[in-house]
């Protein structure tokens, strides 16, 4: 009974402990560069990936580290606004809620410091973390792409970030 009870402990403490970058363990930085409103910096954002250039057919992570305070339902919000404003075809509104709660879910309240962080899952789709603490996993390939088209997609809102986070301006 002991040994079961420290295997288990083990196998807990490993899942509690691993963080984003056990899921793209290969990978290397790919780029960088700030997001900034009105001349106020709200984050600086890292684009982790196995591949150059970054590929939807291999793993890669968005990992975000914040200047400032946001709330989750903030960020769910325009998450959901730059996905409706990207897509080519409009988005059933069932599927904006659902995906706008799984948002929810993965994402937290952030201050000065706090990291968010997605990993691409190929053909399955996203994993966030808040932190080095998993918040959600979400197997919709669709709900996926659409969210990484917020810093990937050509027509973004930051497109020199874009380049940036690719690798393609420094």
């Amino acid at each position: 009974m002991r040994a079961l009870a420290v295997v288990l402990l083990a196998l807990w403490s490993s899942v509690a402990c691993a963080d984003w970058r056990d899921d793209v363990q290969s990978a290397k930085l790919v780029g960088e560069g700030e997001f900034s409103v009105l001349g106020f910096r709200l984050y600086r954002a890292q684009m982790w990936s196995e591949r150059v250039p970054v590929d939807y057919d291999e793993r890669f992570a968005l990992h975000i580290v914040y200047t400032r305070g946001i709330g989750r339902e903030r960020l769910a919000d325009t998450g959901i606004s730059e996905i409706k404003r990207l897509a080519a075809t409009p988005i059933p509104a069932d599927t904006l809620e659902r995906w706008r709660a799984d948002m929810l879910q993965a994402f937290t309240d952030v201050g000065p410091g706090d990291q968010l962080s997605a990993v691409y899952l190929p053909e399955k789709g996203v994993r966030f973390y808040a932190g080095d603490r998993m918040t959600g996993e979400f197997d919709d390939p669709a709900f996926a792409r659409a969210f990484f088209g917020i810093w990937l997609d050509p027509s973004t809102r930051a497109p020199r970030l874009r380049k940036q986070l690719l690798g393609m301006e420094p």
